[in-house]
């Protein structure tokens, strides 16, 4: 069918079962936001149903807008780094209001999209060495382990050491089963295995009271007015400087949210050029700011690319048809928010350790004998993880790989557009 072919799907090489199944197993994987993202942003005043509501259609419409520009795998929705930002540092740190939360969020995407459209983007890919592209898919892979791990508790947190073991709790059991059953899946060669995995666990929840069914349930609910929040602008501000340094602050994220995760899907299906060039990046990034332009009138934090896109490439999606039945999927969850949301974290686990398997395969490709290109690598990936962002990550290992560099006495690795971003990156972290 044409429509396919707009996708980027090609009979010849591609399956549509397999861009189907992955599409599936990445909206189950990522669909626990349309229960997060509403809870985060109670916190600041906004009603929570109306932000279901907005989660679910701005997730959905992004990512099948997405899915025609890029042609790739993406999911474009409300990433939780951003969306905490929002509540816990512009509101609840800062002393905004939600309104002028919103206008700041609004700003940020315009100016996000000025710059695609100038193709800015493109300088800013091409100043990222190749040691830090593929630091920054393992960083990512580690990332996204993290995160399953974190979500079935095995891992928790611990005032002393930061983090520890989980008990062995119910969910914790499940979330390690899940991780067994997708690796044990894979091996043996099943087809839609980590969809598989989650569909079998979430059943297995049930006798282990992981699974929950409240009473009198329906799988079918209408979705919620988003008028609440629709147009909730507050530009009144006197703080005029400090905002300013807030919209940066927010672009630098999101710009580095949105790229980091595309060149982690890009690297995961092979669709990344040696030179680091991802084919049709514009599209992904342009869908991404005018979803938070979109988003911010109906009460939603800064849209990206979001991370947990890489369980649909790991899954064997390679084309816009997955992410468009993503896409779908969350449309469709407006009418069925209550089945979808019986899907517990643990059983997602599998899927997303299974991810981060498949993305450390990018260390060997960074030359560990050269620590000027050794260093700055380890510096991404251990800080994507511990501060909990991708953005973070890569300031830091951006700004490591200048110094080093031009201390080291190899100025002429460097460029222009190097120097720059890191300056803007220790703007951002000092601010």
């Amino acid at each position: 069918m044409k429509i396919f072919s707009l996708l980027g799907f090609d009979s010849a090489s591609h399956s549509v079962r397999t861009e189907v199944t992955s599409g599936v197993t990445a909206f189950l994987t990522v669909c626990y936001i349309l229960a997060v993202v509403p809870s985060v942003l109670a916190t600041t005043g906004i009603d929570r149903a109306g932000a279901f509501t907005a989660t679910a259609l701005v997730t959905g419409l992004t990512t099948l807008l997405g899915a025609f520009w890029a042609r790739q795998p993406f999911i474009q929705g409300p990433g939780l780094g951003l969306n905490a930002f929002f509540a816990f540092t512009i509101v609840q740190a800062m002393g905004y209001s939600y309104q002028e939360a919103l206008a700041i969020v609004f700003v940020e995407s315009a100016v996000f999209l000025v710059l695609i459209l100038a193709n800015v983007h493109r300088h800013i890919i091409e100043s990222i060495p190749s040691s830090l592209r593929h630091a920054l898919v393992a960083g990512i892979g580690m990332f996204i382990s993290f995160i399953g791990l974190k979500n079935a508790g095995i891992i928790v947190s611990n005032p002393s050491t930061l983090v520890q073991l989980g008990e062995f709790t119910p969910a914790a059991l499940l979330g390690m089963l899940s991780i067994l059953l997708s690796g044990i899946l894979t091996v043996r060669k099943v087809s839609g295995a980590m969809f598989y995995s989650i569909a079998a666990c979430t059943l297995i929840g049930l006798p282990l009271g992981v699974t929950t069914v409240p009473d009198g349930f329906l799988p079918f609910s209408l979705p919620h007015f988003v008028m609440p929040v629709h147009f909730h602008f507050n530009f009144m501000s006197t703080r005029f400087v400090e905002v300013v340094i807030v919209i940066f602050t927010l672009l630098i994220i999101n710009v580095f949210d949105a790229l980091g995760s595309a060149i982690g899907v890009s690297s995961n299906t092979g669709a990344m050029s040696p030179d680091g060039s991802i084919p049709r990046i514009k599209g992904a990034l342009a869908a991404c700011s005018i979803g938070s332009l979109v988003g911010s009138i109906f009460g939603l934090s800064a849209v990206s690319v979001m991370a947990e896109s890489t369980s649909g490439a790991a899954a064997g999606g390679r084309t816009g048809m997955s992410s468009a039945v993503t896409g779908l999927l969350f449309l469709v969850a407006l009418f069925l928010s209550p089945f979808f949301l019986l899907i517990p974290l643990a059983a997602t686990s599998g899927c997303l350790v299974l991810v981060g398997v498949y993305m450390i395969s990018s260390i060997p490709s960074i030359n560990l004998e050269d620590i000027s290109e050794a260093l700055p690598a380890f510096i991404t990936i251990i800080m994507i993880v511990l501060t909990y962002s991708i953005a973070d990550g890569i300031c830091f290992g951006m700004m490591s790989f200048v110094i080093i560099k031009l201390f080291a006495g190899k100025r002429s690795e460097l460029s222009l557009s190097m120097y720059i971003l890191s300056f803007l990156f220790l703007l951002k972290e000092m601010l």
